[in-house]
């Protein structure tokens, strides 16, 4: 029976994970490697599940401090010693994930499956530096993990059927779905959504169009949700610029070289929504 799940990397993936998770019941161990981190994801949450409750009037919610009780904030790797699954959220370079299966995998139950949480990474290279790379899963949650009723979840070379399903009933335990795609490095989402965001700022660049007739494009005549620039600004274009290096690295391909106004907005320090300023001001 799943009941207690590990998360990771308390940044903004881990902290939307910890509360859905926390809010659906399970009982999480969330671990990042300082106090002050977890102390910010602790508020985070808090004022999240207040948000939630103000949208949510009518219905019977449960207290902010009776979900929080359901989530252990620790920077000890050793509290992950009976966990049933966890999903790591580390920062998207591999030889700090790679650092972080290293302890996990000597600490974590046998049965207990990893979920990469990545958008470009093999999993199948992470997976091969554990002792158990049959329950190795990749799990592409998206932006904001509450809102998103479906993740992309990836097979590496060596992850088991038994795993798949293991992580189908995770996911369902907190109502979510996931598509399930092969790894090569970007797997789906990333492959293609981010040559949008970089053709949009190389548009950009160019002089074509203003960002916001860029979005408004996409939005008005596609009827997607959000632009791609609007897109880049709410993942960071820090994250997006490093995300375009891993898939220029892994695929040699010209197609994913990163458009120079981007990397010269990130120099600048220009990250989007997460430094208030990116294609828009926040």
């Amino acid at each position: 029976m799943m009941q207690k799940i590990g998360v990771v990397g308390a940044g903004t993936m881990g902290i939307g994970l910890s509360q859905s998770l926390a809010q659906a019941g399970l009982e999480v161990v969330l671990v990042d490697i300082s106090d002050d981190i977890l102390a910010r994801a602790k508020e985070e949450i808090r004022k999240s599940i207040r948000f939630s409750a103000f949208f949510n009037k009518g219905h019977s919610l449960e207290s902010v401090d009776a979900v929080l009780t359901r989530i252990t904030l620790t920077t000890d790797h050793h509290l992950l010693y009976d966990v049933d699954f966890l999903v790591e959220n580390v920062t998207e370079k591999y030889e700090v994930k790679q650092a972080v299966y290293e302890i996990i995998d000597r600490i974590c139950p046998e049965h207990c499956v990893f979920a990469v949480n990545t958008s470009c990474i093999s999993i199948t290279k992470l997976a091969a530096g554990t002792k158990r790379p049959d329950r190795v899963i990749g799990m592409h949650f998206m932006n904001p993990v509450m809102m998103k009723p479906t993740v992309e979840a990836i097979r590496g070379f060596h992850t088991s059927d038994k795993t798949i399903e293991t992580a189908k009933d995770f996911l369902a335990r907190f109502g979510k779905d996931m598509i399930l795609v092969n790894d090569l490095p970007g797997f789906v989402s990333n492959r293609i959504s981010h040559l949008l965001m970089n053709e949009a700022a190389f548009v950009v660049q160019d002089q074509v169009a203003q960002p916001k007739d860029v979005d408004d494009i996409f939005k008005k005549c596609f009827n997607h949700a959000m632009g791609p620039l609007e897109t880049a600004d709410l993942i960071g274009l820090d994250t997006v610029v490093h995300s375009l290096d891993v898939l220029y690295e892994s695929y040699q391909d010209s197609k994913y070289r990163v458009c120079p106004l981007l990397r010269k907005m990130v120099d600048a320090g220009l990250h989007g929504r997460k430094s208030g300023r990116g294609f828009y001001d926040y």
